[in-house]
């Protein structure tokens, strides 16, 4: 039996989130798309880092794709690409 959508996304949101916390920082499942794409909020200090859009690339969204690879892309709502 698999784990429905939004368990396994938050079951890999917490397998980061002791890192994300250790600065401050925390994140909460805003939606899933219809296409699969994943929104999240940043929050605490994440959500005014200038590191932020690494972190949610580098360590979020991959994190996300290993775990639920239905998911095709993850996106901040919270966050200003430069």
């Amino acid at each position: 039996m698999s784990f429905p959508l939004s368990e396994r996304i938050e079951a890999a949101l917490d397998s980061i989130r002791p890192y994300l916390e250790a600065d401050g920082g925390n994140v909460r499942v805003v939606e899933v798309t219809d296409d699969f794409i994943l929104r999240l909020e940043l929050t605490g200090t994440c959500s005014s880092c200038p590191m932020s859009t690494m972190t949610l690339k580098a360590g979020v969204e991959e994190a996300i794709k290993r775990a639920v690879p239905e998911i095709i892309k993850v996106e901040a709502v919270n966050v200003l690409v430069a």
